[in-house]
């Protein structure tokens, strides 16, 4: 089972840009959460959607977005602001939750996908407990985290970061925008990237290299340590993400990689999208 539950859908699809966000958290003190951990390896936590719940979430710190079940959905008073669907082809869509709870630790006007991805329903079912969603980038970007395995409890502490909108960037790369704020679909550069729970080193782990793609030319593999893309530090997805999206199609892009012990450069000219 992917420890990486919705990466797999988006970065195959998307490497997101970024625009910003006016968003806040609402407690301004340190505030310790429990959380579960499942047998999957998830931590999973219980969350409120304005003021409904709670329900169990996965916590993922590597995930961009925020996603919620159609049946959530509902429940927090959200089907009715549900627009056509985000992503073509899937019943997904992208709605604005007023607030979401963790613990004691509130946030507003956080952005999510309703979607019942199978994924999750699959871990719900093999674990027998009740997965509704997962919290991401939207949540955990507007605080500095401490993870204490030992005794399963997450501090939050506000750091006063205003996240960006990732499903915003995201949408409009899909439609084929080309500003220099967004990043274009993943066949231009022709990558899948990853970075596991606990893993602290430098750059982001390349998992996939799509054949005949321009980062397959450049001589990119598998297994490769992507540490920066542009004179950009690349150490988690966020980081790879704004990182990526300040290039333009066509235009040739140094990134350094780390392969069997050593550092090497590689010239990557992502290809215009469709």
């Amino acid at each position: 089972m992917s420890r990486r539950l919705i990466m797999t859908l988006l970065l195959v699809v998307a490497l997101v840009g970024i625009l910003g966000a006016d968003t806040t958290p609402t407690v301004s003190q340190p505030v310790q959460v429990p959380f579960v951990l499942l047998r999957s390896g998830h931590m999973a936590v219980e969350v409120k959607l304005n003021g409904k719940g709670p329900y169990w979430l996965i916590f993922d710190t590597g995930a961009p977005i925020s996603l919620i079940n159609t049946r959530v959905a509902r429940e927090a008073g959200l089907a009715r602001d549900l627009p056509p669907a985000l992503l073509p082809g899937l019943s997904a869509a992208e709605v604005k939750i007023k607030t979401l709870q963790v613990g004691e630790q509130k946030a507003d006007n956080v952005s999510a996908i309703v979607m019942d991805h199978p994924t999750l329903q699959a871990i719900g079912s093999k674990l027998g407990k009740r997965i509704d969603g997962l919290v991401g980038f939207p949540f955990f970007a507007r605080f500095k985290m401490t993870i204490d395995y030992q005794t399963k409890t997450l501090t939050l502490v506000p750091s006063g970061y205003k996240p960006p909108d990732v499903l915003r960037a995201m949408t409009t790369a899909l439609l084929g925008g080309n500003s220099r704020k967004s990043l274009s679909a993943a066949a231009q550069w022709g990558i899948l990237v990853g970075k596991e729970v606990g893993d602290e080193a430098d750059g982001v782990e390349v998992r996939f290299v799509v054949p005949g793609s321009a980062a397959a030319k450049a001589g990119l593999k598998r297994g490769d340590r992507l540490l920066t893309l542009d004179g950009r530090w690349t150490d988690s997805l966020i980081d790879l993400h704004e990182a990526a999206a300040r290039v333009p199609a066509e235009v040739a892009t140094v990134v350094r990689i780390q392969r069997d012990g050593k550092e090497l450069e590689l010239t990557i000219t992502p290809v215009r999208g469709f």
